[in-house]
């Protein structure tokens, strides 16, 4: 499903986006898996992009601060993306999309709490209903290791209980795996990055601050680079002592490729 026919002119708000035809590229590429393995539908869910970003591979949209962005991946369709929102919340995008999404014929929102127990059926019920043309068939299931257990236990012990479940992690990453010529680009360009935010930061060491404080000049460096999220580490120890791995607000991180 091509989304290059009238696309919208991308919004400001993208610091630095993908191209469409990058986006396309993987996108017939992952279906052609998905028709040689006879999966109907791939369904992810990420809530932040650490550890995967599979959200981020097909929609160019990263998942940040714990909310959980969930996406319904059709083989013969565009997507459908369940999102932290009001209820009721419907939008509804043309075929070029709406300058942010891409590929995305649907937008469904609600409120998403993890911490919030009388919640945790809020979205898999959207994600049921964008998935409902594919009960009784196929679904491959992106990472599981990132994706809540009240999403999948809720499509198993509902309308899905006929469906078969596969694990399609390998599908994708077999894909993602093979750079193309842009996405090296990327990574060769958040390697800049990271060096830029370490000279930044050492530039900045002086008597008296504080780790966070040296990591946060790394995280403002890599920011105004553009940036989205990223994991800071910063730690110190007195002299001929070991410093300890320590997590701390800072910034080095792959949130552009």
């Amino acid at each position: 499903m091509s989304s290059a026919t009238n696309a919208i002119k991308l919004s400001e708000r993208l610091n630095v986006p993908i191209s469409t035809a990058e986006l396309e590229r993987r996108w017939k590429a992952v279906r052609s898996a998905m028709d040689e393995q006879g999966v109907d539908v791939l369904l992810m869910q990420n809530n932040n992009d650490h550890m995967g970003g599979y959200v981020k591979y097909f929609t160019d949209m990263p998942a940040t601060n714990g909310y959980p962005v969930t996406v319904v991946f059709p083989r013969d369709d565009l997507m459908t993306v369940v999102m932290h929102g009001g209820f009721g919340m419907v939008q509804d995008l043309p075929p070029g999309g709406n300058g942010i999404l891409r590929g995305v014929k649907q937008v469904l929102g609600t409120p998403s709490f993890a911490c919030a127990p009388y919640s945790f059926g809020y979205d898999p019920e959207l994600a049921a209903k964008a998935l409902a043309p594919y009960a009784g068939g196929t679904i491959g299931l992106i990472s599981t290791y990132q994706m809540s257990f009240a999403l999948v236990d809720h499509l198993k012990r509902g309308h899905f209980s006929n469906s078969r479940f596969v694990e399609a992690t390998d599908l994708v990453d077999a894909i993602k795996a093979i750079k193309s010529a842009e996405e090296m680009e990327r990574i060769r360009d958040c390697a800049r990055m990271q060096d830029g935010a370490m000279r930044a930061a050492f530039a900045a060491v002086k008597p008296g601050m504080r780790d966070s404080e040296v990591a946060a000049t790394a995280q403002y460096f890599s920011r105004t680079y553009g940036s989205e999220q990223g994991i800071y580490m910063c730690n110190s120890a007195p002299p001929g002592q070991p410093a300890k791995h320590c997590t701390a607000p800072g910034s080095l991180d792959t949130s552009l490729i």
